[in-house]
C-alpha cells in the first residue's frame, strides 16, 4: 500500500471523525424552506432539491476521506450517519411543515427504524435503505401521510427506499414465520420518534421470538449462505468475485454476525471476543476483513456510480491504484491488490468455521465430518488415537490433548491432517487455533523431517479426501510454510480471463479432480477414467505430486513449466521419491501444457504432428500419465472449460500417437485404423440410420478422407451422415444443423456448403455479425468437394428454447452470408464498434505473435497466431490469408478467456507450402496488423 496514507486505524479514524455534513446545517436548510398557502408540491420540490445538493457533497466528501484513508468501514459509517440526519431533518420538517399534530392521539405515535444493512449502521454509496415506520397498534391518517411524504421525498432524491409501515404486533407476528424479516428486525436500529414503541419492540422480540429458536435460525441461515454461494460460484478464490454476495464477500461476515448476535446476544464484535467465542485476536480479524470488504466496496460504488458488487477485470485494474497497490516482486499492481482480497476471504472462512464449532459445543447445528460422502471407521476409543497420544476425538472432531502437542512434536503438526484425512474427522476450533500460534515451528528441519515428509506424501495421495485435507492445510497457513514455494501462490490471482482460480486453488482442485477420475463412473471424464485403470501403482502416486506442483512456478520470470521442473526436482526427493521418480515427475511437470497446445492447435491427421508428439512422449506409460495429468488440469480450470471436444482430441491424439510409441509409425497402422473406424460405423448404422444401406452406404463411407474417420466420434459421424442424407434428399448442397450440448457452455453449429477458400471467413462473419463467440472450428472436406464444417459457440441462454432461437438466426445469417444476401464486412465492423467484448482492449494487454513454420506439417505450411481475442477476429484474419491468395486447408480455432489462439494449415493457390521469406513476412505483418486493429480503434 501507498505509506503516504495513514497506516495506523487511530489515525484513519481521526480523518474520519466528524459529520459529513453537520445536521445544523441539515435543519437550518429545511427550516428555511415555509409552505406557502396551496404551495406544497413547490416546497417539497424545493426541499429535495436542497436534500439532492447536500447528499452529493456528502458523498464527494466520504470519496474524498475513502481514498485518503482507506477505511472502507468508516466511509459506510458516515455515509449512515449522514442519512440518518437526512432522514431526521426531512422528518422534522414534514411534521412541522406539511402535517403537524398539535395535540396528538395515542394512535398517533410512531418511530421510524432502520433495518436490515442500514440498520448496522453502515451504508455503501449505492446501496439501499430499509426503513421501518413503526405503530402502536394500526396505521392512522396522520401516521400514513408522514411516511407517504419522507417516501416520496426520499425517492425523488435518487435514493433506493425498501419500507414498511407495522405495528409491533405485526412485527413479532411475521417475525415468527418470516426469516427475512426476523433478520431485518435483529438489526433494527432507532432512528428518531417514540423511542418507547421500539423499546418495547426490542424486548418483545428477544422474548417471543429469539428465545428458544436459536437452531432454526442458525440452520436457516447457513442453508441461506450455501443457497448463495450455489448462486455466486461455490469458490472464494473465483478471478472475478462478488464482493457482497461471494464466498468469503461481505455477506458471509454478516451472516457471521446475524449468527453470532442471535445466538450470543451481542450487538459489536468486540463483545464475540468478550464471550469468548472469538479470541481477542480474532476479533481483530473480524475488524479487518470488514474494513478491508467495505473499502473495496465503497469504492466500487464510487468508481461506477451505482450499486457495483462484481469486481470485474476492468475494474479490478481501476481499482488497484485506486487502493494504493503499486507492482512488486514479480506481481503487478492488480495482481497484488487481488492477492490481498483473497487473503481476506480466506480469513472469512476461517471466522465463520470457528462461530460454526462454538455453536457445535452448543448443540446449536449439527457437528460435521470432514467429508458426508465417505464413511470411515471411528478408532475405537472416543477420547484417543492408538497412532498418537497427542490427539483425541471431541464430537467427531480431532482436537490436541494439551496445548504442547505441537511444541512437544512439531511433526505433530502434519500429523494431525493426516489422522483427520484416516478418520475422516472435522477440526476442532482450539485444535486450529493452537496450530495457527505455532505455526513458527515450521521449519528447515521440519520441511526436511522424513516422518513429516512421509505424512505429508500420504495426505496429497490418499484414496480419501486430500483436496479437503490440503484445502484446510492451506487455510490454516500450514501448506505454505511446510512447502515454501506453494506459498508463494497462495491467493495469486492470474489477470485473465481463462482461469477462474487462483493458483493455490487450481491446484488443489486438480487434486479432487483426479481423485473423481480414479472412482471412474462418469463418462464425461473421457478417456483418462479409463487408463488410470491400466498405469503402473507407483505412477498413481505420482501423478498426484505433478499435478500438486505443475503450476507451482507461476509468478516467476522464467517460463512457469520451466521453473516448475526444477522445484519439482528439488521437492520430490524431499518428499521421498527416489531418482526415477522425481524425473518422471519434473518430466510431467515441465510438458504439462504439450497435450493440450498439441491436441487443440495442431492437425492430428498430420504424420508431422504425431511424430513430434511420440518424441516428447516417448513411451506409452507417459503418454496415459500425460493424458490424464491434462484432462485434470483442464477440468480444474473451471466450469465449461472441458467439454466433449476437447476430450476427443485428446483421445485422438492419444490413439493415433499408441503405436508410434509401441512398435513404429506405419501408414499400414493408419489404415487398419480407418478400417476399424468405418467397420464401426457400418455396424451402427442398421439401427440409429436405417434408411442409409447397401451401396449408399458405401458411397458415404467413400465420400470423408482418413482424417474424419479418425477424428471425429461415432455419435457425431452417424449425426453427420444423417445430416447429410437429409441435404441431399432435399436437394440443398447448403444446409445448417444446429446440437446444443447439455453442460458444455457452448452449442455446435454444422454447415454443409460448396467447399472456397474464402468459406470460412464468411462463416466466422456471420458468426461475429449475430454476436455469436466462436471458441472452436473443425473442418473437414468431402471427396465430392463439399466442405462439413462445425463451429462451436458460446451459449448465451440457460433455457434450451431460448438458444435453439438463437442458434437459428445464427444459421439463417450464415445462409444468406453464404448466399450472397449479407455484406459481411460491413455487418463485422458494425457489431464489433457496439460489443461490450471490446472493453478488454482496455483490460488486457497481450502482445501480437505470428508464426509461421514449414516443419510442423509434410504438406502445409502451419500459421499460428495468437492475440487478444475480439468480435470478428476469426473473419478479420482469414479474410486477410484470402486477400493473399492462401487456401486454409484445415484450422484449428481455440479460445482461453481473453486469448485467442488460431492456427491455419495453408498452402499458396498452387498446393505447395509457403517458402519465400519475403512473403512469410508479408503474410505476418498483415496478420500482426489484423492483431493490433482494436488498439487502433
Amino acid at each position: 500500500m501507498d505509506s503516504s496514507l495513514p497506516q495506523t486505524r487511530a489515525a484513519r479514524q481521526a480523518l474520519n471523525r466528524g459529520p459529513l455534513v453537520e445536521p445544523a446545517v441539515l435543519a437550518a436548510d429545511l427550516a428555511a424552506i415555509a409552505v406557502a398557502a396551496g404551495k406544497t408540491g413547490e416546497a417539497r420540490a424545493e426541499v429535495v432539491q436542497v436534500l439532492k445538493r447536500r447528499l452529493a457533497e456528502a458523498r464527494r466528501i466520504a470519496e474524498e476521506r475513502l481514498i485518503a484513508t482507506s477505511d472502507g468501514r468508516g466511509c459506510a459509517e458516515a455515509l449512515s450517519h449522514f442519512q440518518d440526519e437526512v432522514i431526521r431533518a426531512l422528518s422534522g420538517w414534514i411534521m412541522d411543515q406539511l402535517y403537524p399534530s398539535e395535540n396528538p392521539s395515542s394512535g398517533e405515535r410512531m418511530a421510524i427504524v432502520a433495518t436490515g444493512g442500514y440498520g448496522r449502521g453502515m451504508l455503501a454509496p449505492g446501496s439501499d435503505i430499509d426503513l421501518l415506520f413503526l405503530l402502536p397498534y394500526k396505521q392512522t391518517a396522520w401516521g400514513e401521510s408522514v411516511a407517504e411524504a419522507m417516501l416520496y421525498c426520499l425517492w425523488d432524491m435518487g435514493l433506493k427506499v425498501g419500507h414498511a409501515t407495522r405495528s409491533v404486533d405485526e412485527c413479532i407476528r411475521q417475525a415468527r414465520t418470516d426469516f427475512t424479516i426476523r433478520t431485518a428486525l435483529l438489526e433494527a436500529r432507532y432512528i428518531l420518534g417514540d423511542a418507547q414503541l421500539f423499546g418495547e419492540l426490542e424486548k418483545r422480540f428477544d422474548a417471543e421470538v429469539v428465545r428458544d429458536t436459536v437452531p432454526e435460525f442458525v440452520a436457516a441461515k447457513l442453508a441461506e449462505r450455501d443457497e448463495r454461494h450455489r448462486k455466486t460460484g461455490q469458490s472464494r478464490y473465483l478471478v472475478e468475485p462478488n464482493v457482497k454476495d461471494g464466498k468469503g464477500g461481505l455477506r458471509d461476515l454478516h451472516t457471521l454476525f446475524w449468527i453470532a448476535r442471535y445466538a450470543y446476544r451481542v450487538k459489536t464484535d468486540e463483545e464475540l471476543a468478550k464471550k469468548g467465542v472469538f479470541t481477542r485476536r480474532e476479533a481483530q480479524m473480524f475488524r479487518r476483513c470488514e474494513t478491508f470488504l467495505w473499502t473495496v466496496r465503497c469504492h466500487l460504488h464510487f468508481l461506477t456510480g451505482r450499486s457495483e458488487e462484481r469486481l470485474s477485470f476492468d475494474l479490478q485494474r481501476e481499482l488497484a491504484p485506486r487502493l494504493g497497490y503499486r507492482g512488486h516482486n514479480g506481481l503487478v499492481d492488480v495482481e497484488r491488490f487481488m492477492k490481498h482480497y483473497f487473503l481476506i476471504a480466506k480469513d472469512v472462512g476461517d471466522l465463520t468455521a470457528i462461530l460454526c464449532a462454538e455453536l457445535e459445543e452448543r448443540h446449536e447445528k449439527p457437528a460435521p465430518v470432514l467429508d458426508r460422502f465417505i464413511a470411515r471407521l471411528r478408532p475405537k476409543s472416543r477420547r484417543g488415537f492408538k497412532e498418537s497420544p497427542d490427539f483425541q476425538i471431541d464430537h467427531d472432531r480431532i482436537t490436541v490433548a494439551d496445548d504442547q502437542a505441537f511444541a512437544r512434536d512439531p511433526v505433530n503438526l502434519i500429523r494431525m491432517f493426516w489422522l483427520a484425512d484416516r478418520y475422516n474427522l472435522a477440526f476442532h476450533p482450539d485444535a486450529i487455533r493452537l496450530l495457527t500460534r505455532s505455526l513458527k515451528l515450521v521449519d528447515d528441519k521440519l520441511r526436511n523431517d522424513p516422518a513429516a515428509n512421509q505424512l505429508f506424501l500420504s495426505i496429497l495421495t490418499s484414496a480419501n479426501t486430500p483436496e479437503i485435507v490440503l484445502r484446510r492445510m492451506n487455510e490454516a497457513g500450514l501448506l505454505g510454510r511446510f512447502v515454501p514455494d506453494f506459498g508463494r501462490v497462495v491467493a495469486m490471482m492470474q489477470f485473465n480471463m481463462y482461469h477462474h482460480y487462483t493458483v493455490d486453488e487450481h491446484l488443489l482442485r486438480c487434486i479432487g479432480i483426479l481423485q473423481q477420475i480414479e472412482r471412474g463412473g462418469d463418462p464425461g471424464l473421457g478417456l483418462a477414467a479409463d487408463l488410470v485403470k491400466t498405469i503402473q501403482p507407483r505412477n498413481r502416486d505420482l501423478l498426484y505430486v505433478a499435478l500438486f506442483l505443475h503450476d507451482i512456478a507461476k509468478g516467476r520470470p522464467e517460463d512457469h513449466s520451466t521453473a516448475g521442473a526444477k522445484i519439482a526436482r528439488k521437492l520430490c526427493p524431499r518428499f521421498g521419491l527416489n531418482a526415477l521418480e522425481t524425473e518422471t515427475v519434473a518430466w510431467l511437470v515441465e510438458q504439462h501444457l504439450v497435450m493440450s497446445t498439441i491436441a487443440q492447435s495442431r492437425d492430428l491427421a498430420e504424420r508431422k504432428t504425431i511424430e513430434t508428439f511420440a518424441n516428447v512422449v516417448q513411451s506409452l506409460e507417459r503418454m496415459k500419465l500425460m493424458l490424464i495429468l491434462t484432462t485434470a488440469d483442464i477440468m480444474a480450470v473451471g466450469p465449461g472449460v472441458w467439454n466433449g471436444w476437447k476430450s476427443q482430441l485428446l483421445r485422438t491424439l492419444y490413439y493415433e500417437t499408441e503405436p508410434v510409441v509401441t512398435g513404429g509409425f506405419s501408414e499400414v497402422n493408419r489404415s487398419r485404423r480407418v478400417e476399424i473406424a468405418q467397420e464401426e460405423f457400418r455396424r451402427a448404422v442398421p439401427e440409429r440410420l436405417p434408411a442409409l444401406s447397401g451401396d449408399a452406404l458405401e458411397t458415404y463411407i467413400g465420400r470423408h478422407y482418413a482424417a474424419y474417420w479418425l477424428k471425429v466420434d461415432l455419435a457425431t459421424k452417424i449425426e453427420h451422415a444423417r445430416f447429410l442424407k437429409q441435404a441431399e434428399d432435399e436437394g440443398r448442397s447448403l444446409a445448417t444443423r444446429i446440437e446444443l450440448v447439455p453442460g458444455q457452455g457452448v452449442i455446435h453449429l454444422t454447415v454443409l456448403a460448396p467447399d472456397h477458400p474464402r468459406l470460412l471467413s464468411i462463416i466466422a462473419g456471420a458468426c461475429a455479425a449475430t454476436g455469436a463467440n466462436i471458441v472452436g472450428a473443425q473442418i473437414y472436406t468431402t471427396t465430392d468437394g463439399l466442405a462439413l464444417d462445425t463451429i462451436s459457440i458460446t451459449r448465451a441462454f440457460d433455457r434450451d428454447e431460448d438458444e435453439e432461437r438463437r442458434a437459428g438466426r445464427i444459421a439463417d445469417a450464415i445462409e444468406k452470408a453464404l448466399r450472397g444476401e449479407m455484406k459481411v464486412g460491413e455487418a463485422v465492423a458494425a457489431v464489433a464498434k457496439k460489443s461490450p467484448a471490446r472493453h478488454r482492449s482496455r483490460t488486457f494487454r497481450i502482445a501480437p505473435d505470428v508464426a509461421i513454420n514449414n516443419t510442423w506439417s509434410t504438406r502445409y505450411t502451419v500459421i499460428e497466431v495468437s492475440g487478444l481475442d475480439r468480435p470478428g477476429l476469426l473473419h478479420d484474419l482469414t479474410s486477410a490469408l484470402s486477400r493473399h491468395s492462401l487456401n486454409i486447408a484445415s484450422a484449428y480455432v481455440a479460445t482461453f478467456g481473453e486469448r485467442a489462439v488460431d492456427v491455419f494449415y495453408v498452402t499458396d493457390l498452387m498446393g505447395a507450402k509457403i517458402q519465400s521469406a519475403q512473403r512469410q513476412t508479408a503474410i505476418r505483418k498483415v496478420l500482426t496488423g489484423v492483431l493490433e486493429e482494436e488498439a487502433g480503434r
